[in-house]
């Protein structure tokens, strides 16, 4: 059984510049197929545009508002939104106030596999 404590994961920034805890991946269990991180943008913060070749993506807002960008279409997310970002689609994610979601990636998360 694979269980991590959220408060033991030491938090990072990913190269689209948001902070993220890593709760599930390759670096810390034995994930072949996805991963699960919480991320953070403070208030007016926003993540570069990017993509990934290989992973499809769910952002799951657990608390804040911000603006979705997803191939030049934009929509309002806040709290109990789930966003579908597929493979190579351009997107970022704009805070209104502190933005907290999880995200999902399937393959897992790489950096490797964001592309701007």
């Amino acid at each position: 059984m694979e269980i991590r404590q959220r408060d033991e994961q030491e938090p990072f920034t990913t190269k689209d510049g948001s902070i993220i805890r890593s709760l599930l991946d390759r670096a810390n269990a034995p994930v072949q197929n996805q991963s699960l991180a919480e991320a953070f943008l403070p208030s007016g913060a926003a993540t570069t545009r990017h993509y990934h070749l290989l992973s499809e993506e769910i952002y799951y807002i657990t608390s804040g508002s911000g603006l979705m960008e997803i191939d030049g279409e934009t929509q309002q997310v806040v709290a109990g939104d789930a966003v579908l970002i597929p493979p190579r689609a351009w997107h970022q994610i704009t805070a209104h106030e502190p933005l907290e979601f999880l995200c999902c990636c399937a393959p897992p998360y790489a950096h490797e596999d964001t592309f701007f």
